[in-house]
């Protein structure tokens, strides 16, 4: 593997001297290949981090170094990174979270593969990609890397061919993983792309039907396939939210045939039987990973009250620091029965037949318990305040754009919504502590920052 690893370090590293736009392109389209591991000189790697740190090295030793002088005597000059003082504050309070894990090399690995490297990919982005045509290239990057995950999700679906759970693979429960070793990990991937791309369909001005519209729809629908196949509620539920938010703000007619949907949805989850009253349980979370989500939650409350308010388990610390809290299982109410406390603790038959073993995952799944937990009081606020300054600039900027550049608004309405999936699904999930995920977080980020600076320079111009 080492030897491969080599050869391919060493083509990217060519390719990134040759073009460093393509080598990030390449990047971004490969996300998924963070899951090529392997060690040098003990140290744990993997494919993505070698290709981020390939781009940032060869741009700052072609961009940065030849040009240091002038670079410095005109930093009063150059534009801020957008949420600069939030990054920095970021790569602070995570750096210190490695502390609280007495700097081990798990906590330091994480920090590098979620915080650091990140925000070298959202760097790179402002430094090399400069016009708005250079952006709609890293849509088409995103969207050959949702291609891929997804037609190979839609392969095993067919065959039940590389799913590695028996359970999963068995055609009567048969949940597709792609590329990754779960399910949800399908729907954590698509579903901010599924809003974008949504976004970038209506952004194309021509109403002629061309490859570029084909293409883009395809991946969607293919993109929305997969995510059912693998059934990721989560996910489902939130492309659902960013669909509803993009309906009622693109214009009048989707507003129109939004709330209609909306209310027809409605009446048939009221009224629609058995597989309505499912869907309402999994919603109001009754169903099984319901339970053993609000379990997890009781017991991350528990461990924070208890002496981690403001700092947290630390990064990578949290399957350590919740094992004194944690609850071998749950008894789960799978049959509906009345009463179901009083009934299952006066039979012993009834408590192993409805009792549900829990384990110890990684993260509490829920994104502001995830960022407490990791980060501390500090790191949950300070993303609380990202996802409200992100929102706010992507509101602001689809009400500037307004009917003038409907087009573009679209594209940053396809933002929006890619961040509001992101953040309902993290309801019940961990859609950001993930190697890919984090670098997907941070190129939503760069895209919205860096269409918000291009306004303001239009807008600027005009005056």
């Amino acid at each position: 593997m080492i030897i491969f690893a080599a050869v391919g370090a060493i083509l990217f590293l060519i390719l990134a001297l040759r073009r460093l736009d393509w080598a990030i392109l390449l990047l971004i389209a490969s996300l998924p290949a963070y899951l090529l591991r392997f060690n040098v000189l003990g140290l744990p790697l993997t494919w993505l981090e070698v290709m981020i740190l390939i781009s940032f090295l060869v741009w700052c030793g072609s961009e940065v170094l030849p040009n240091l002088g002038t670079w410095i005597k005109k930093r009063k000059e150059r534009q801020a990174y957008p949420f600069a003082w939030e990054i920095i504050l970021l790569l602070i309070i995570s750096f210190i979270a490695t502390g609280l894990s007495t700097f081990g090399m798990g906590a330091l690995g994480i920090w590098k593969a979620y915080f650091f490297e990140p925000l070298l990919v959202f760097i790179l982005i402002f430094n090399v990609f400069k016009t708005k045509n250079d952006l709609l290239k890293i849509l088409w990057a995103l969207l050959l890397s949702a291609l891929a995950v997804s037609l190979f999700a839609i392969f095993q679906k067919i065959t039940g061919l590389y799913i590695d759970n028996p359970f999963w693979a068995a055609a009567a429960t048969r949940r597709v993983v792609s590329f990754f070793g779960y399910p949800n990990a399908v729907g954590l991937y698509l579903a901010p792309l599924i809003l974008l791309f949504s976004g970038w369909l209506f952004s194309i001005k021509t109403k002629d039907i061309t490859a570029e519209k084909i293409i883009i729809a395809l991946t969607i629908f293919f993109s929305l396939l997969s995510v059912y196949f693998a059934r990721s509620d989560g996910a489902m539920i939130g492309i659902a939210a960013g669909l509803l938010v993009f309906g009622l703000l693109a214009n009048k007619t989707s507003r129109i045939i939004t709330l209609i949907t909306t209310v027809v949805v409605i009446g048939i989850l009221s009224f629609g039987g058995d597989k309505a009253s499912d869907i309402n349980d999994k919603l109001v979370l009754r169903g099984l990973s319901g339970e053993i989500r609000q379990q997890q939650w009781k017991e991350t409350l528990m461990m924070l009250n208890d002496g981690r308010l403001l700092g947290g388990a630390g990064l990578a610390n949290y399957q350590s620091a919740i094992k004194p809290y944690h609850q071998e299982g749950i008894f789960f109410n799978r049959d509906h029965i009345a009463n179901f406390d009083a009934v299952v603790w006066a039979s012993s038959t009834l408590r192993a037949k409805y009792w549900q073993p829990t384990e110890i995952y990684l993260y509490p799944h829920n994104i502001f318990l995830n960022f407490w937990s990791e980060l501390g009081l500090a790191g949950m606020l300070l993303f609380v305040w990202l996802m409200g300054k992100y929102l706010w600039t992507a509101l602001r900027l689809s009400v500037a754009l307004g009917r003038a550049r409907q087009q573009e608004q679209y594209l940053i309405l396809g933002l929006l919504t890619a961040m509001i999936a992101i953040l309902v699904q993290g309801l019940v999930d961990v859609p950001y502590f993930k190697n890919d995920l984090s670098v997907m977080f941070w190129i939503l980020f760069a895209l919205l920052g860096a269409l918000d600076l291009s306004y303001g320079r239009d807008r600027e111009l005009k005056n």
